[in-house]
């Protein structure tokens, strides 16, 4: 096995991928010559490059580091892929991004947050607690936080917060110390078979947590009393039946101020500045491992306060009138419309997304546009999917997004639409999206919603709204 501290060059194949993206900078920051290959330039990819990490987008084995010491793959590369193939008959150390980031973490304090959805947020809330608080941790994270505009950042304090991905049971090369588990609906089945062998590896997840260590989990969970741990520690909402709970809720502008209630501690007055109920509980939960961690309640308030999410993540493009930023600067009049860009590629995300937006915005029309994620995925889900859709008043869904998946025969996107009760759902390609969007008059508030490409259609949507003038530029 390999020493980080002592490794000079690497290789990543898949390099543009969130979690691998993160690794890359670690090296990358501490002297090792980095570089790889991705299929496609994205905007991770070309701040990387700006960073001096050398990245080309050809499967092509004349531009790959014949001599690196170490090549890092995602599972999601094709086993065909000639770069992989060219490593594997040339005898190089090959390891998956979870075996490296388990290495890594090893002999440190370590904070790992997991979860079907809702870990992004949960651990990129930790992680700015600890730096905004001057703890110190080193982060790698699932999404980039808009606060440090990155992914990843480093600290001498031998603390990581890490983002621990379910998807190829990845999260099971780990050992936290603290562990947090949001949830543990169906996903990834082509992996775990079914809804209860998903359960298990989370159960075995939690069988990983260090002597001593602690386990902060949803209140509710299927199965939660199989969940392992020293200490476990239930989080919730609002339900007083939890461990640790928020209560005395009030919303205003786009904003929530409350208080986290557990039975011998309490921080009162904490004000989000991140639409969605869901995440104030998610709130609830980083809250909780601060506290764990003895940091004062001031400074997790501040923390809290100057929060100001994660990209894709209930994230304003337009913002309401009188909130704390927008995404691009704007602000908007109470008659105009509001935009909102999400990640959101599981139901009970979307369910979350469409829930927490209308509950914030009463009196608008809610249209979401959802690209949905993996054939498999729709295949499987395809009526929870239709379920949380028709919680909205409008609905387009763009064609399935194949990621690392080869066309399934009869699953398209109609397989969604045809479960659905709403009348106003519509089926378009991307360039019938924009058409129909510029010739729209009554647009409220507006939802992106996938975990595909769909947020390179964020910035021609709004230069549409833009140009239609829904927003107010004086």
């Amino acid at each position: 096995m390999f020493d980080p501290e002592k490794i000079t060059r690497i290789y990543f194949i898949g390099i543009g991928g969130i979690g691998m993206s993160a690794i890359a900078r670690y090296f990358h920051e501490k002297g090792t010559v980095v570089s790889g290959y991705d299929k496609t330039p994205t905007s991770l990819t070309r701040e990387m490059e700006k960073e001096g990490i050398t990245i080309h987008y050809v499967d092509n084995i004349a531009l790959l580091d014949k001599e690196a010491e170490l090549v890092v793959y995602t599972p999601a590369i094709p086993l065909d892929h000639s770069e992989l193939t060219f490593f594997q008959v040339n005898n190089y150390l090959l390891l998956k991004r979870s075996e490296v980031l388990g290495i890594i973490t090893k002999g440190k304090f370590s904070i790992c947050i997991a979860g079907t959805h809702g870990k992004t947020t949960i651990s990129t809330m930790i992680a700015h607690i600890l730096r905004d608080s001057n703890y110190g941790c080193n982060a790698f994270l699932g999404g980039i936080s808009v606060n440090y505009g990155t992914n990843f950042w480093s600290n001498k304090k031998k603390v990581c917060v890490v983002e621990a991905d379910e998807y190829d049971r990845s999260f099971l090369k780990l050992n936290p110390d603290m562990a947090v588990i949001s949830s543990m609906d169906p996903d990834h089945l082509e992996i775990y078979g079914d809804e209860k062998g998903m359960q298990q590896g989370f159960i075995e997840f939690s069988e990983r947590i260090k002597s001593g260590g602690v386990l902060i989990s949803k209140y509710g969970l299927q199965r939660s009393d199989d969940l392992k741990a020293p200490t476990h520690i239930r989080y919730s909402l609002q339900n007083d039946a939890a461990d640790a709970y928020a209560t005395n809720i009030t919303m205003s502008n786009g904003s929530y101020c409350f208080d986290v209630m557990q039975l011998d501690w309490m921080v009162d007055k904490v004000v989000l500045n991140m639409g969605g109920m869901h995440n104030v509980e998610n709130a609830v939960a980083a809250i909780t491992v601060a506290h764990y961690l003895n940091i004062e309640n001031d400074s997790i308030k501040k923390a809290i306060g100057n929060f100001r999410g994660v990209k894709r993540r209930f994230e304003y493009i337009i913002a309401p009138f009188g909130s704390v930023y927008t995404s691009l600067n704007k602000r908007v009049d109470n008659d105009d419309i509001i935009f909102i860009d999400d990640y959101a590629h599981h139901p009970q995300e979307l369910r979350a997304l469409v829930n927490g937006a209308k509950s914030l915005f009463r009196n608008r029309k809610c249209t979401i546009i959802f690209q949905p994620h993996l054939f498999s995925r729709t295949r499987d889900l395809a009526t929870e999917f239709a379920a949380a859709l028709d919680l909205a008043d409008e609905v387009i869904i763009l064609p399935i997004y194949p990621a690392r998946e080869m066309p399934i025969e009869g699953i398209t996107s109609k397989m969604i639409a045809k479960e659905m009760t709403l009348e106003n759902k519509y089926i378009f390609t991307k360039d019938e999206l924009l058409s129909w969007i510029s010739s729209q008059q009554n647009i409220e508030l507006l939802i992106t919603a996938g975990a595909g490409d769909i947020d390179q259609l964020i910035k021609p949507i709004h230069a549409i709204i833009e140009e239609k003038n829904y927003t107010n530029n004086d």
